[in-house]
């Protein structure tokens, strides 16, 4: 066994020689020794101690357990669950919680935040969303665009707010996903709307209310005339770019009529994209952060808090969530179709 792992990490530094990457190096030898044979992530460590000048591919003898096969076990401890303890890691494998630690620092691991992701990606859903990022890059190279998008989404707020848990994950690399948690009762519908300046119009659905094409398209007249007093020089040139995801009330044929009345263009977005809708990966995330392990005691205390938190911004708050729409659609692109976190 140890020499196969000595074979193994020959080819590797053979590889790292080549000047190969650690994945490649552990794809390639996966492919001719078994798929199980040696983990990126160990191919990673193995590079590392490459680039720091290691030439010994044997583990230097000692007394105890050696160090690379502590890292090893915890690393594939890690990769099993993320969401591990270094006390519960500690405990299974008879060492100290502080080593544990100490060989998760060397490892590159940290605690990120857990991501929410709405959906799993098909094939096509992958290809839909290459080529609306690359059209839509190419048209804002062209003839920008993003100053005169006004965007528009909703969020459920809940009274009670709960943090998301932190797993860990190596610098560079993406946090862990996790299913989004069910609502709880206690909450209301936010719709909002808004562009590079700020906020332009925003309601909270009464109670039991619920959201379909008919009200939308009553909301859309409120955002018209909420841009007419806000938003003049656009509502004057007939030249507002709108964008809004694919929810049904947004899509329906009443919904496609009322925006063909006021004018508007509407923006291409992918389905299931909530990276790529600004709401979603700016306001909202930063609405959440901000709500944190929060209670809010009633309707017209989120009523305040929203009024609050919508004014309170830095000034170039709102314009930053518009302007880096350009720089996640080349990442779409980079990342060949996969979410963004």
């Amino acid at each position: 066994m140890e020499q196969n792992k000595e074979k193994i990490r020959h080819i590797l530094q053979y590889y790292y020689d080549k000047g190969k990457n650690a994945s490649h190096a552990a794809k390639k030898i996966c492919a001719v020794y078994g798929p199980d044979t040696v983990s990126i992530s160990t191919a990673q460590r193995w590079f590392q101690r490459f680039r720091s000048g290691a030439e010994v591919i044997e583990d230097a003898p000692r007394s105890g357990r050696p160090v690379v096969e502590n890292c090893d076990k915890i690393a594939e401890l890690i990769e099993r669950d993320r969401h591990s303890s270094s006390r519960s890691i500690g405990q299974e494998l008879g060492m100290s919680h502080q080593t544990v630690i100490n060989h998760l620092k060397k490892l590159g691991f940290k605690k990120k935040l857990d991501v929410w992701v709405p959906h799993d990606l098909t094939e096509r859903n992958i290809f839909a969303r290459m080529d609306a990022c690359e059209s839509l890059l190419n048209r804002n190279k062209i003839d920008p665009f993003l100053k005169r998008m006004v965007t528009g989404d909703e969020k459920w707020v809940t009274y009670d707010n709960v943090k998301r848990k932190r797993s860990w994950s190596k610098k560079g690399e993406a946090a862990q996903t996790v299913a989004k948690p069910g609502m709880t009762a206690r909450k209301v519908l936010l719709c909002v709307w808004w562009d590079w300046q700020g906020i332009i119009h925003y309601e909270l659905l009464p109670y039991g209310q619920t959201l379909n094409s008919d009200l939308y398209c009553q909301q859309l007249d409120r955002l018209n005339a909420a841009l007419m007093q806000k938003r003049p020089s656009l509502i004057n040139r007939g030249r507002i770019v709108f964008h809004q995801d694919n929810a049904r009330p947004h899509t329906s044929l009443v919904t496609r009529r009322k925006l063909r009345e006021l004018g508007w263009e509407v923006l291409l977005h992918p389905p299931y994209s909530p990276d790529l809708a600004p709401s979603d990966y700016h306001l909202f995330l930063s609405m959440a952060n901000e709500l944190g392990n929060r209670k809010l005691s009633s309707r017209e205390s989120c009523e305040n808090w929203l009024s609050e938190f919508f004014d309170n911004r830095e000034a170039d708050f709102y314009e930053r969530g518009i302007m880096k729409l350009a720089s996640r659609w080349e990442l779409v692109i980079e990342q060949n179709g996969a979410y963004l976190t």
